[in-house]
């Protein structure tokens, strides 16, 4: 046995007995102790790629220990993912001080948040025992991520931890009383849901669950690529070929990927029949090239058989000895009608059968968009045909449990929560973190980056190094399109080199070309696009020019980040791998594919069994919702919306990068550009709040429920509403307690001077008091000038009340609070200014002055009034003092950036900004933050109520 074998057996061990001495357990099983000294374990592991079996094998392990809860017994009671946890492990796995530092560089703690729970209360069944005793398709499904080559092994604990919040709130599948659990698990677009749907499947087969119902978006591209996925790496070879050998011809003809699919290796292998391992056989009744049909005279496929025929079907007895079904179907109305009217059909009691929907993309079309408004008791609601299907499906299968999967749930939160039969996540409301190498908003934007414009470069400003905007006249577009396209090419000969130097393989790289969703003019840009390509002069030396300046300027300075990788220092170096590129691209004799509803003849997009796409793909709707763009290196795209949530959804730049992240560009203009920067803090401001109540009360009852939570979502751009508006009901905050308000981006627009005349007026008297307080102050070690002064929390309020708000909620429920609070909790306020350098940024508003006047940016009309945060760290300090009675306020009095500032300023020039951090004793005395009233959809017409 030589060290490798004898390290990986030691933390196979430690699976089942937790953490045990490194060394001396590979020295057992090794047999001796000279074949595994550790400076030669050191030796390995610092030659070894990132993919090496056992690095790979100690970073899963080190991030399975790292993030193990505090009761455990070994942890000492230390948080997870801390210095402290890493510590104790390092500890317990008795490594020389040497071994220890090198784990440290190869493998840091994994920074990883912890899953969003709002939750009602539940009966806790999914115990470590039953985890333990079933768990066949779980431990085959996360051996199979184990070996996945781009998969972060720090991700693997996370999405087991992430599993576990959602099955353990379904329902007991034994239970003898029937119970229905509805839920909504939240991601990033393009974060890994279908890891985690996969995953919760699992997990729910190995408890008893035995139907599997995934309603898998609305188009074939989509339900396909589900399909296949859950059939590589949940179903496995053995469901599949049902007993046929792989190399019989019956088997070819009988299964979609013997014979086409070049990842038929690599599907899960479970070594035997399930039900001879502890588990129970899969029947598939769809599959990867046919969506669900009717079963009419083979209806028994979807029956289910009792071993002990006078005990119901949930019966143990029965259910762990019975097969499980599983459909991927498209969420058609046909489609659905058809499996409906099966099950129907079938033999066995609906009322007994164990099942779980899954309903992928659950904000699109399964919605009931068809008559919103509360209805009377006597009145039966209409709904749209496809959610008709699935509250059909609730109805007749009492034991369903249904989970939504979304990045954009602002549909679903708005749906009324006293419609008993439709989908609103009564239950539970899960938000998941994005794993360590997704790429996300900030990824593409300076959310918060405290540098001043003029400074930021490629290596410290995400937008200068992932970003190009493009010019919004569509007449002098061609520059822009050339570069992408120039950029595609640098970009894929950059992987082809990285392929050369290490072990990465990169099988797809892709663009993306998304101006327009009719499909009429889809041809046309293909043509654009192809006429460029052809006239670009990729096949000689006329084009080097050009990639040179784009490489040394462009891609070379990002390559040198932190998540920067590989690559040639001289353009020179990579020219030989730049005719590979351009025949990679090329090698269909079609560089750009058109990818929507139409059906051309030869033109098919298929990941799966195409082992290397490098195309330029041109689409709409087909590629803007779930289904996965492998190897998206290149995005243009400049089609509009007017919702949050459909914008999103066509972000397909988010994802994870593995390898490549320092490559992949944005194309957009500048409109875009800064809508989807707000509509990205709509989405953090959303999980945001959920974090704040997430946590229970002093009562141990949770602060909120799912049915509180719609009004959480905030509108950042004044046009981009989160979704459709006839979803945007039912819920009003009474109050909110949030521990920092920064509401001035509801204040009218920059031309209704009448209202910000009113606003500024009423700040006079504290802006001049304020003048009269300079004092400078040290701020991270630097000094800084403010104004300061201090108010009551009464007089506070009093300025407060009458401003003028864009819509009267923008700021009612933060008010209320603050007008009821008494001085134990808000007693004052210290208030703050701070001054920009410079005696040209000096103003007199009304006679009041010096001051300072910041400029922010201005979207229809509208003043983006954000805080920085070193500001915030001005006054942070005081509100957070432990017992503090003394809020925090900000206060900025801000022009648009393209203003022109004189010496002095009128009230109505002028938007009066401020951000409120309440102090640390505001907290409400029964540990909730928010109160509310709703809407109770079964008393239409009645006033609001008290919940």
């Amino acid at each position: 046995m030589n060290l490798v074998d004898a390290y990986l057996g030691a933390l196979k061990m430690m699976e089942s007995t937790g953490p045990r001495p490194l060394g001396q357990t590979a020295a057992f099983i090794a047999a001796s102790p000279a074949l595994v000294a550790e400076s030669e374990l050191r030796s390995h592991l610092a030659e070894a790629n990132p993919n090496d079996e056992l690095r790979r094998a100690l970073s899963l392990r080190l991030a399975t220990l790292d993030h193990q809860p505090a009761g455990v017994a070994w942890t000492e009671d230390t948080a997870p993912n801390t210095r402290e946890r890493r510590e104790v492990v390092l500890r317990t796995l008795a490594v020389e001080e040497a071994t220890a530092a090198l784990l440290g560089d190869l493998i840091p703690i994994a920074n990883l948040d912890e899953p969003i729970v709002i939750a009602d209360d539940w009966t806790p069944w999914y115990t470590e025992d039953i985890k333990r005793s079933r768990d066949f398709y779980w431990q085959h499904y996360s051996e199979s991520l184990k070996a996945a080559p781009h998969l972060d092994p720090k991700e693997i604990p996370a999405l087991e931890q992430a599993t576990d919040r959602v099955v353990e709130r379904l329902a007991n599948p034994t239970a003898t009383k029937a119970y229905q659990a509805k839920g909504l698990v939240v991601g990033y677009v393009q974060s890994g849901k279908t890891a985690n749907f996969t995953g919760v499947i699992a997990k729910a087969i190995d408890a008893g669950y035995r139907l599997i119902i995934v309603l898998s978006g609305t188009t074939d591209l989509l339900r396909t690529q589900t399909q296949r996925r859950l059939d590589m790496e949940l179903v496995g070879q053995e469901n599949i070929l049902r007993g046929v050998k792989s190399n019989d011809e019956a088997a070819l003809d009988a299964t979609d990927y013997v014979r086409g699919d070049p990842d038929w290796d690599r599907f899960v292998q479970h070594g035997v029949r399930p039900s001879d391992g502890g588990g129970s056989d899969l029947y598939r009744l769809t599959k990867k090239s046919f969506d669900y049909k009717s079963l009419e005279l083979g209806i028994s496929a979807l029956d289910f058989i009792k071993r002990e025929r006078r005990l119901p079907f949930f019966h143990p007895s029965n259910l762990f000895a019975g097969d499980t079904r599983l459909a991927v179907v498209k969420k058609n109305a046909g489609v659905l009608k058809k499996l409906v009217a099966d099950l129907n059909k079938i033999t066995t009691r609906l009322e007994e059968v164990p099942t779980l929907i899954i309903d992928d993309e659950s904000d699109q079309a399964s919605v009931n968009t068809s008559r919103p408004k509360p209805l009377s008791a006597d009145e039966k609601k209409k709904r749209s045909a496809i959610n008709r299907h699935i509250a059909e499906l609730l109805k007749m299968l009492p034991r369903a449990q249904y989970v939504g999967y979304t990045a954009t749930p602002f549909a679903n939160v708005f749906i009324d929560p006293n419609d008993a039969e439709d989908i609103f996540p009564k239950n539970f409301l899960i938000a998941l973190p994005p794993g360590p190498s997704y790429m996300g908003a900030r990824d593409f934007h300076d959310l918060y980056l405290d540098i001043p414009l003029e400074e930021r470069t490629k290596e410290n400003s995400a937008e200068k190094a992932h970003v190009h905007i493009v010019n919004e006249d569509e007449k002098k577009q061609d520059a822009d399109l050339q570069h992408a396209l120039d950029t595609f090419v640098l970009t894929g000969a950059v992987k082809l080199y990285r392929e050369s130097v290490s072990c990465d393989i990169f099988r797809h790289h892709t663009m993306l070309y998304h101006v327009a969703m009719q499909k009429d003019t889809h041809r046309e840009q293909r043509e654009r696009v192809k006429e460029m390509w052809d006239r670009s002069g990729y096949r000689s030396a006329s084009c080097f020019e050009r990639l040179r300046d784009i490489y040394e300027n462009d891609i070379l300075p990002v390559t040198g980040r932190p998540d920067g990788g590989v690559a040639p220092s001289k353009f020179d170096d990579l020219v030989p791998f730049i005719g590979d590129t351009v025949s990679r691209i090329g090698r269909t004799g079609h560089p750009v594919l058109v990818v929507n509803s139409d059906k051309i003849q030869g033109e098919e997009l298929d990941f799966a069994t195409d082992p290397h796409v490098w195309r330029v793909l041109v689409g709409g709707n087909k590629l803007a919702r779930g289904f996965t763009v492998e190897g998206l290196t290149i995005s243009y795209y400049l089609r509009q919306s007017r919702q949050a949530d459909t914008m999103m959804q066509m972000g397909r730049w988010f994802g994870y990068r593995t390898g490549y992240r320092d490559l992949v560009r944005l194309y957009t203009t500048q409109a875009l550009y800064d809508e989807f920067e707000d509509i990205c803090q709509d989405e953090e401001f959303f999980r945001d709040e959920l974090r704040q109540y997430a946590p229970l009360g002093a009562d141990g009852l949770p602060q909120i429920t799912p049915s509180q939570i719609p009004p959480l979502v905030a509108q950042h751009h004044p046009k981009i509403k989160p979704t459709g508006a006839n979803k945007m009901y039912n819920a009003r905050v009474e109050q909110r307690r949030t521990p920092m308000k920064e509401p001035s981006s509801g204040y009218p627009i920059v031309s209704d001077e009448t209202s910000l005349d009113q606003n500024t007026r009423e700040f006079l008297p504290l802006l001049s008091s304020a003048v009269a307080n300079p004092e400078v102050v040290d701020l991270e070690g630097r000094p800084v000038s403010v104004l300061s002064t201090q108010m009551s929390n009464e007089d506070l309020v009093s300025i407060l009340s009458q401003l003028q708000w864009a819509k009267e909620d923008s700021f009612r429920p933060d008010l209320n609070y603050l007008r009821q609070a008494k001085p134990d909790m808000i007693a004052d306020w210290h208030v703050v200014l701070p001054q920009l350098k410079g005696l040209d940024a000096q103003v007199t508003i009304e006679g009041v002055g010096p001051l300072s006047v910041h400029r922010r940016r201005v979207i229809n009309g509208k003043l983006q009034a954000k805080s920085q945060p070193a500001d915030r760290s001005l006054i942070q300090p005081i509100a957070n003092r432990p017992g503090s009675t003394r809020g925090g306020m900000l206060l900025y009095p801000m022009v648009p950036r393209d203003a022109p500032v004189q010496g002095k300023l009128s009230a109505s020039n002028v938007v009066m900004a401020f951000t409120l951090i309440l102090p640390q004793a505001s907290g409400a005395t029964d540990g909730k933050l928010i109160t509310w009233t709703t809407k109770d959809s079964s008393l239409p017409g009645y006033a609001l109520v008290s919940r």
